[in-house]
Formats: structure tokens, sequence, C-alpha cells
């Protein structure tokens, strides 16, 4: 089956979805393919999907309702969890039927999990139409796994474990997730120290904890800049954090706030270690050779997170508080020397975009009549 256009769902809860969604359209460009991104919120329609919206940032504001919900009724497929899943599915579906008849797509790929059922249902009526689910936390639940999905695209073998505990014959492919463009042409540590006005010879953090904000990055942001460590804060779209930064940069100097910005990789340059909350931060950071203080902050699916990106090293897990964060960051850099410039990205963006299509047509979908050219070595 030759691929000439394809279907993203993606979903607006933060910005790692979209993120992802885009990696993976710019992956199939070169190949002649054309795509398209959909927030699955939307398709759930404005009431729903505002109502959808709320009750994430209420559930995310008290961790132990969360868990108990991500574990119990996601995780542990439980009978609130399925009812959830079905509802979602049931209302985005006359949305995503007509956004099917517009776009007429061969490829679903769904990047958010509430997409995932609604595009196993769409292919149910389209026995033809190809669906790929591609999930980058660490552990999947419930609402990712639906069987009739062609491909499960996952980031490690633990999350392929996952996978098959809700469907033991799914077909699944471990691929290395993507790191955005702009991080491969970070400037080394000099450079982007001078840009920013940070010494040359302090210690440095960046301070982040995804698109919202999450945690009392003000408070974390004091202590370090107290104990002599320079805090390149950033609040995202979180605007009274904004602000609560900028009034704390008038009086410490060696807090330079951010709100949304899109010079992350210029950041997390300067820096000497990546304070964050498990996520794309997470790889990010990794990619540019930089250590990890995690911040366990996000319940449910923050929680496995954190736990696979200790397992893979160069990492540190400190509880969302002021005094536990300047204590890990402090131990943390005592046990290292200043952080080596960029360059020690784990794999290139062609080398990605080379096993996404890889993994594609590995599940059969005919990607051969405009390939893309192999990547360079790196060494």
């Amino acid at each position: 089956m030759s691929l000439e256009r394809a279907l993203f769902l993606s979903g607006s809860f933060g910005k790692g979805h979209d993120t992802l969604a885009e990696a993976c359209l710019a992956a199939l460009e070169p190949c002649g393919v054309r795509s398209e991104i959909v927030d699955s919120m939307a398709l759930l329609g404005s009431g729903p999907g505002a109502v959808g919206d709320w009750v994430f940032r209420r559930l995310l504001a008290v961790p132990p309702i969360y868990d108990g919900f991500h574990f119990s009724q996601l995780r542990g497929d439980g009978p609130v969890g399925r009812f959830a899943d079905r509802a979602a599915i049931g209302t985005m579906m006359p949305h995503l039927r007509r956004t099917y008849a517009r776009w007429d797509p061969q490829l679903v790929v769904s990047v958010f999990a509430t997409g995932a059922g609604a595009a196993a249902r769409l292919k149910r009526e389209h026995p033809d139409l190809l669906t790929v689910v591609f999930i980058t936390d660490a552990f999947a639940h419930r609402m990712w796994v639906h069987e009739g999905t062609d491909l499960f695209l996952v980031t490690s073998e633990l999350t392929a474990a996952s996978v098959r505990r809700y469907w033991p014959r799914a077909r699944v492919e471990v691929v290395t997730a993507p790191v955005r463009r702009a991080f491969y042409d970070a400037p080394d540590q000099s450079e982007a120290r001078r840009a920013l006005g940070v010494p040359a010879d302090a210690r440095c953090v960046l301070l982040i904890s995804g698109a919202w904000g999450i945690g009392p990055l003000d408070e974390v942001a004091a202590s370090l800049a107290a104990s002599g460590i320079w805090v390149l804060a950033v609040a995202g779209t979180n605007t009274r954090l904004v602000a609560k930064l900028e009034r704390l940069a008038r009086d410490e100097r060696r807090v330079i706030p951010f709100g949304w910005t899109d010079r992350v990789p210029e950041l997390m340059a300067a820096c000497d270690a990546v304070v964050t909350s498990s996520g794309d931060t997470c790889r990010e950071a990794r990619a540019l050779g930089r250590g990890l203080i995690l911040l366990d902050v996000v319940p449910g699916h923050g929680r496995e997170n954190v736990m696979h990106e200790l397992e893979l090293g160069n990492a540190a897990v400190c509880s969302p508080t002021a005094d536990s964060v300047v204590g890990t960051v402090r131990a943390f850099l005592a046990d290292r020397g200043p952080a080596e410039s960029s360059g020690h990205h784990l794999i290139s963006a062609a080398q990605w975009e080379q096993a996404f299509v890889g993994a594609l047509q590995a599940a059969g979908i005919d990607l051969s009549g405009n390939q893309p050219d192999p990547p360079r070595s790196l060494t």
C-alpha cells in the first residue's frame, strides 16, 4: 500500500504530543507524504473538550486522587477508566469521521491516548486504513491499547511489555523518541553563557517543569540562587509563575526568568544540569549530555517516567520542595565537573527519521516511492 496522506491525532495537554507529531510529520515529508495534525481534544468538541481539560488539570493538582485514578482505573483497566474511554471515543467519532472524509488518509497515527481508541474504531469502519500508536511514556495504560491497531511504536522494551499486558499479540516496535532539530544546533556552553550573562565559572541549572510550569518553581529558584547557583527559570505558559519569577529576578541577579520561550536549546547548553519533571525535556537534556535532577511532581504516568529516567542513569530524583531540590542539586553537581559542550547526541535527526520510516515499512506501509537519503555515519 503506497502512502500519500497521513493524519496525526495529537492532544493539547502540554506541548509534548504536538512535538512528537511534528517530528513524525517531518520524517514522512521526504517520502512524499502529506500530513495533517489534529487535536484530539478539539475532536471532542468545545464543551466536552473544555471539561476534559479542566478535569485533567484539577486531578493533577491533587496528586493522591490522580495517582488513584491512574493506577486503578487507567493502568488497572478499572470500570471508571473503561467508561471514560468509551465516552471519549463516542464523542470523538462524528468529528473524526468528518475529518477522515475531508482528508482521506491511508494512515492514522495516534500520539495521544484519547485518539488511539477512536482510530481503532475508525479502522473497523475502514479495514484498509492503517493505524499506528506512538507512546513515549515509560508504561502504557489501557486507553493506549486497542485490539486491531496495526502497530505500536514505543521507546523501550519496558513499554513494549506494558502494551502486551493488554493485548499479547500486539505488534510492537522499539524506536528512540525524537528530539527537536533545534537541539542538534545548540551553541556550546561558553557561547550560550555569554549570551545569557551567566559567568563562565558559575554553577548553573536550568529549571523547567513542562509547558504548564508545574510545581513551586519560584520557591525552588529562590533557594537555589541563595545557595550560590545560577538559575535559568522557565515558567512556560504559566503566567502567574512568570510574574513571580520576574519579581524574584529584580532582587536576585542569579535568577534569569523566562515564560514560554524557544530558547530552551540555548538555556540547556548554558547549564550544568537540568532540574525538570519527567517528559520531553529529559530526552533533550540527554541529547546535550546534561544530567537530570527529576522533580517527582507529576503523579500517575509521571511517577513511571521518573523511574525509567533513573534507570537510564545520569539522573537523581528529589521531592518538589525547595530544600529537597537544593540538597539534591548540590550533591549531584559536587560529583561532577562542569558540563561539557553540546555534541553528545544519542542519535541524529536523520537517523531517527530513518528509524521511524523503517518501523512503518516493517509493518507493511509502502514508502519506497520516494525514500529519504540514508543518514551519514557519526563516526
